[in-house]
């Protein structure tokens, strides 16, 4: 036999007796885990029987009881099914609540309560609605339950007196309450809304409800997860184009110019209307004037005689003009005619 191959021999061996003992001390470790979790104390956990949706009341049938390791119970769980029922009143589910899924206080009211928006709102937290559009509402994407950005799209007079628009984000990351009036989070169909509920703080609620009369607000939908703030800043027509601000201005003093040339052309032919009008009505008084005067009888009028005149007459006498003094005498010599005034004889 070949030294090398005895070698691998014995390698083969010791590689072997170390797989099979790693495997009994992990076999071991898992053993004892086991056993130390079949010792942990135990507690319950009232959870949903069958799905839930808004405004489901709660009832015995609906909620159940489960093991529930006792450092493990979620924050506004329920031990047992009286716990959860205890109270005045029923108690009625304010979010989808899937089965299996423990029953915490905040995802249902207080007993007697009913399933409104009031009931949703957090602690020193308003209801603020706003209007909006298929556009502005982010063509009906928006849901109960969103977290929304407000973007306020506005115009402003400048130092050399020209309008500018730009859009500022208002508020970032407000939880939508309802569209129109609708506050199940489990609705998932779009549907295009004319108003959507946000939760906002008192300020807040002051900001939305001055900036619905000063500008356009809209909505800009955020990522599920991205709940904190981010830095922004305002966008106006020169970021839209590139131009400098100097080039923006040059653009608008033009539009501006060209409306008031505008103003000045409809200015003047108001004037030129107001005129012609005027001498419409001065004619429509005029002729008034004469139809009065034709209605009127004009009184007798008394005609004397002219006095008489004296005829004078014309006494007209022919006298004989006098004779000529020359007379004009005609001469041909050959075919040629030549004259000549002489003396008249008596």
């Amino acid at each position: 036999m070949r030294a090398n191959t005895l070698i691998m021999i014995v390698l083969a061996g010791v590689f072997g007796v170390l797989a099979v003992v790693l495997a009994n001390i992990w076999l071991a470790s898992q053993r004892n885990a086991m056993a130390q979790s079949n010792g942990a104390q135990r507690d319950t956990v009232v959870v949903a029987a069958m799905p839930l949706k808004f405004g489901d009341t709660l009832s015995v049938d609906k909620l159940r009881e489960i093991p529930w390791p006792a450092g493990a119970i979620p924050a506004g769980a329920f031990k047992t099914t009286k716990d959860a029922m205890a109270g005045e009143g029923t108690r009625q589910a304010l979010q989808t609540i899937s089965a299996n899924e423990p029953i915490l206080a905040s995802k249902i009211t207080g007993p007697g309560q009913r399933a409104t928006l009031s009931a949703v709102l957090g602690d020193g937290m308003k209801a603020v609605s706003i209007r909006v559009n298929d556009v502005l509402g982010v063509a009906g994407f928006v849901f109960p339950g969103d977290r929304v950005d407000i973007l306020l799209t506005r115009s402003a007079r400048g130092d050399d007196g020209a309008d500018r628009s730009f859009v500022d984000v208002l508020l970032q990351s407000m939880k939508v309450l309802a569209i129109d009036q609708v506050a199940d989070v489990s609705k998932d169909n779009p549907t295009v809304v004319k108003s959507v509920t946000l939760e906002a703080s008192t300020k807040d609620a002051q900001k939305l409800t001055l900036a619905a009369g000063a500008g356009q607000l809209s909505l800009a939908l955020r990522q599920a997860a991205a709940s904190k703030g981010e830095m922004t800043e305002r966008v106006t027509l020169s970021d839209l184009t590139g131009d400098t601000p100097e080039d923006v201005a040059k653009r608008q003093a033009e539009l501006d110019k060209k409306a008031a040339a505008e103003a000045a052309a409809a200015e003047e032919r108001k004037r030129a209307e107001d005129r012609i009008a005027g001498l419409t009505q001065a004619v429509e008084k005029v002729g008034s004037r004469l139809d009065e005067l034709g209605k009127v009888k004009p009184a007798p009028v008394v005609v004397t005689a002219p006095a008489p005149q004296p005829v004078v007459k014309e006494v007209v006498k022919y006298v004989t003009p006098a004779p000529p003094v020359q007379v004009t005498v005609g001469v041909f010599r050959g075919v040629k005619l030549e004259t000549y005034d002489v003396p008249r004889q008596p």
